[in-house]
């Protein structure tokens, strides 16, 4: 499959999804709350020991636009540590989010400055998306999507 058929099949999963949810009355339980609060916190932490704790031992994490996956804890712990090395001062903001019956979207933030992808030192601003299933409270699998040119933008690593 092409990124361009995942991206537009994780667009399709949105749209659905959000459809679903406006059609039927869904409540919005604290344990949906406590998990968005609970990985944007563990990613907001730049802890990886932290982070890996909003998953389940047998995550898989997938990094569309980079090609990474991760398959169990220590692998998102790794990625994890690159990720806080190669991007400073990172924030993620849930800006919306939609958790129901094991499945979930989070759209979010994602603020940084660039120190080792491409060494600039300059700041940037994505907009993305999460595709997860949830198990016992926890993320099992997780699926990044988001622009990569759009930090490269930001950073002067392509022209704007």
């Amino acid at each position: 499959m092409t990124n361009k058929s995942l991206v537009y099949a994780a667009l399709c999963i949105l749209v659905l999804s959000t459809l679903c949810a406006c059609q039927s009355t869904v409540k919005r339980s604290n344990s949906r709350e406590d998990l968005v609060s609970i990985v944007t916190a563990a990613w907001n932490s730049h802890d990886p020991d932290k982070v890996v704790t909003a998953y389940t031992e047998d995550i898989v994490y997938e990094d569309v636009p980079h090609g990474i996956i991760c398959h169990g804890r220590a692998e998102v712990r790794g990625t994890a540590a690159e990720f806080f090395a190669a991007d400073g001062d990172v924030k993620f903001e849930v800006v919306n989010s939609w958790v129901h019956s094991g499945h979930g979207v989070l759209e979010w933030v994602w603020r940084g400055v660039d120190k080792g992808e491409f060494k600039t030192g300059k700041p940037f601003s994505i907009r993305g998306l999460s595709i997860i299933e949830v198990r016992d409270g926890k993320i099992s699998r997780n699926r990044d999507y988001y622009d990569i040119a759009t930090k490269m933008r930001d950073v002067g690593a392509l022209p704007k």
